[in-house]
Parts: structure tokens; C-alpha cells; sequence
């Protein structure tokens, strides 16, 4: 049996020592796979993502029990930057970008050093991927679309060369049809560079789309898991935690929706 890439046993991230935002989660995501995180806002998705990355902020939350392994090591106390240099890219939900700085030297900044990346090659297909950012590769990150902005922190996570990208809420403030193309490039990604996905999302129905799996997190615990034709079998996938009807959440290329949680809704920490 394969080793998963990505595993985690038993996590649970507290908050100021009282409150539980994860309890005892396990989760893995095997080499090439794309696995999605499901659920309302406050499930605990994102904070999950950041005990995953290290990114947990200190002063207000920590990995207080379980394991985070990747690639078969222990890494739930390593410092984001060891991740990032072992293989572990991430999309993050909020401050994507550095708006001072043009596009080409947003990903220029971040591009590895690991042995056997070709930074220059990940470039050329990032603008091949993205050609927005191509024709506004001089111009600086804060003059650019909301969904400009998420190409390019796309493509500053594939500058790090992952094995591993973790990608959060990338449907956020972007229109649906666009929503559907990014998510489509991401599928690209893992079957063309053989990337595996960890995919935060609150749009169930496109995350479903191109997900190999998914787990449903309710209250910081794992409620459902399973691919997502399991998943959409089941009535209490729809009515408990998404609202959805089946016919609202078609798999494939039937038409998607858009998301299934207010407008404007806040987000976990």
C-alpha cells in the first residue's frame, strides 16, 4: 500500500487553551490525489489547513494533540518555511499577494531552491496556464482583478515546487464561471505534474467536480467521508449539511452551482 503523502492522527487545535476548534481529526491524502474539505463556515476547514501548514497563529491557537505526518515524518510543530522547503505549497484564503510588487516579482519571490526545480520552466507554464498574468506580468499585484489575484497566488504556490499544494477557499469573491476554470486548472496540475491537492472549500458542488474524495467536517470532527458519488448518494450529504437538492449538485459536466452558503458569510479562523 502507498504511503500516504499526507496524514494526519487524532489533530486537535485549541484555542487560547480553552476552546476546541479540531477534535481528534484524521485525514489523509495519498501521492496524486486531490482530497476536498467540506463544510458550513465554522467547520474547522481552515484551521485544519493551517495546523497542516504551520500557520496556526500562535497567540490565539495551537496544535495542542495528534500528529501531522508528510511524506512519513512527523511535521506538526516544524516551522512553515521547512514545510514549504520539504515540498508543502499553500493557496492561502486571505493576503494571496504582495500588491507592491508586479506579478513577475510575486513569483519570482517565491521560487524554490529545492534540487531538480527548474524555476524559470515553472514560470513559463504558470503563463501558459494563466495567461492574464503573461500580459500583466509587469504590472503591480494590486492593480489586478480578484480573480487575477487567485491565478497568481496559484501560480506563487507552484513557484515553491510542491508535492503537496493546500489550496483554501479558492471560489471566494470569484465568480462562478471563473471558479469552475481555476478549479478545472488545478485539476490539470495534479494530472499533469502529478501534484496532490488538499482543497478547502465551501462550494461543494464544484470542489466535488474534480475531488478524487472528500471529507465533510462538522464542528472541527470528520461527519462524512467517502468519493464523491458515495457522497452524493447520500440524503443526509444534501439536507444535514449543504442544503443542496441532487439535482443542484450534478458531478462531471453537468452545469454547476454557485455557492451554497450566504453571500458574504463570515469564515473560521
Amino acid at each position: 500500500m502507498t504511503e500516504p503523502i499526507l496524514r494526519l492522527e487524532g489533530v486537535q487545535v485549541s484555542y487560547r487553551g480553552a476552546g476546541l476548534g479540531v477534535q481528534g481529526l484524521d485525514l489523509e491524502v495519498a501521492p496524486g490525489e486531490i482530497v476536498a474539505m467540506l463544510g458550513a463556515n465554522g467547520a474547522g476547514k481552515t484551521t485544519t489547513l493551517r495546523a497542516v501548514s504551520g500557520f496556526l497563529p500562535g497567540e490565539v491557537a495551537r496544535l495542542s494533540a495528534g500528529k501531522v505526518y508528510f511524506k512519513g515524518r512527523s511535521v506538526g510543530h516544524q516551522a512553515p518555511h521547512k514545510r514549504t522547503r520539504a515540498g508543502m505549497g499553500i493557496v492561502p484564503e486571505r493576503e494571496k499577494v504582495f500588491r507592491l510588487l508586479t506579478v513577475e516579482e510575486n513569483l519570482k519571490v517565491c521560487a524554490s531552491s529545492r534540487r531538480g526545480h527548474d524555476a524559470a520552466q515553472t514560470m513559463a507554464l504558470i503563463y501558459e496556464l494563466f495567461p492574464p498574468l503573461h500580459e500583466r506580468r509587469g504590472v503591480s499585484a494590486g492593480f489586478l482583478s480578484g480573480g487575477e489575484r487567485q491565478m497568481l497566488a496559484i501560480g506563487r504556490a507552484l513557484m515553491t515546487g510542491p508535492d503537496l499544494l493546500l489550496a483554501d477557499e479558492i471560489s471566494l469573491g470569484i465568480a462562478p464561471g471563473l471558479v469552475v476554470q481555476l478549479l478545472d486548472t488545478l485539476r490539470r496540475i495534479n494530472q499533469e505534474q502529478n501534484t496532490a491537492i488538499l482543497l478547502v472549500e465551501q462550494n461543494a458542488a464544484a470542489a466535488l467536480r474534480v475531488a478524487d474524495r472528500a471529507y465533510v467536517l462538522e464542528h472541527g470532527r470528520v461527519v462524512l467521508d467517502g468519493t464523491p458519488k458515495e457522497l452524493l448518494g447520500r440524503e443526509d450529504f444534501f439536507s444535514a449539511y449543504f442544503g443542496l437538492t441532487e439535482e443542484s449538485a450534478e458531478v462531471g459536466d453537468a452545469p454547476l452551482t454557485s455557492s451554497p452558503y450566504p453571500e458574504g458569510a463570515s469564515h473560521e479562523l
